[in-house]
């Protein structure tokens, strides 16, 4: 069990994820929280990363922090996704090594399994096959952040390791269209389409992008913060390495196309236009479902339904983006 007086830093605080996390320690007793905003320590910059270590020495530290997006942003700006996350991710580990933090955990993402691995996705699938060309940057960054826990793991007896959640989304969510993921992105077009129907224009309609056939599982944030929080008292990296697993899925083990998405939202929103597919647009990954048997074996399984989240998450956007 962890320590609830001990240092815990969360790189990433304020975004979705780091946020989440950071709600969930609170409320489970947690106080002595390091945390610096992206203009006080560039997490990019090794010798400002190794300052704040050298100074504040964390006993326990999160990776939740990365430059994240959408298909558009991954591709369209791919040097920046791979050298960011690299940079990010190497001098966080690194640093939390030097200074002999006693656990780390380093947030993945899905996309770091095949185009083309076999469904539902396993923790052994990794670096068994070619990635998706569209997050294939983002997605090396993320293997070599899991590759970097190992082997600080198996060469120095660091306690890190990984855990890859499916796709999220909830409060603190990004979206911009222009960078976002499909959730955000649908929620923020759907609710700008009802709010020009409201004013009378009879024209609207939501345009999503691909052919809405791709099936994708999605997570609550919350219960994303629920594993983390569990995982981080009951899992060390000894238990992992030992028995040759690398890292951990977290996710619901459910999946839905894309097009079903869009109903959903469509249906919560109270948007009644048409929803236009363009098949011009890339579809990315056909299908990325995670096999969490082992997350469930373990004793965790997620409990927010996805038409109850995304009312969570549509209420939070309107109080909170879209007045």
């Amino acid at each position: 069990m962890l320590d609830k007086d001990k240092k815990l830093y969360i790189a990433g605080h304020k975004g979705m994820v780091g946020s989440a996390i950071m709600r969930k320690f609170e409320g489970e007793g947690f106080s002595n929280f390091i945390v610096r905003d992206f203009n006080e320590l560039d997490l990019r910059n090794q010798k400002e990363v190794e300052g704040f270590f050298s100074k504040e020495k964390p006993d326990y530290v999160i990776v939740a922090a990365a430059k994240v997006g959408g298909i558009l942003a991954n591709n369209t700006y791919r040097a920046e996704f791979l050298y960011d996350n690299l940079m990010i991710e190497s001098n966080l580990i690194h640093a939390s090594y030097q200074n002999n933090v006693e656990k780390l955990l380093f947030l993945g993402s899905s996309c770091i399994y095949p185009k083309l691995a076999p469904q539902p996705l396993k923790e052994d699938s990794l670096l068994s096959g070619y990635l998706e060309y569209t997050n294939e940057p983002y997605a090396i960054a993320k293997i070599a952040g899991i590759k970097l826990c190992e082997s600080y793991s198996k060469q120095y007896g660091s306690n890190f390791y990984s855990v890859m959640p499916t796709n999220l989304y909830g409060p603190f969510d990004n979206y911009d269209l222009n960078s976002s993921h499909v959730l955000p992105a649908l929620i923020r077009k759907f609710h700008e389409a009802a709010l020009r129907q409201a004013q009378g224009d009879k024209e609207v309609s939501v345009e999503v992008w691909g052919s809405g056939k791709p099936k994708r599982e999605f997570l609550y944030v919350e219960d994303l913060a629920d594993a983390v929080y569990f995982l981080m008292n009951k899992i060390n990296a000894k238990d992992l390495y030992d028995n040759g697993i690398t890292h951990i899925n977290i996710g619901s083990g459910e999946d839905v196309t894309i097009k079903e998405v869009a109903e959903i939202i469509k249906r919560i929103v109270g948007y009644v236009g048409e929803i236009v597919f363009d098949a011009s647009k890339p579809d990315g990954t056909p299908r990325k479902l995670m096999d969490v048997s082992l997350l469930n074996q373990l004793g965790w399984k997620y409990s927010t339904k996805l038409e109850e989240g995304i009312k969570k998450a549509y209420e939070w956007y309107v109080e909170n983006v879209r007045k």
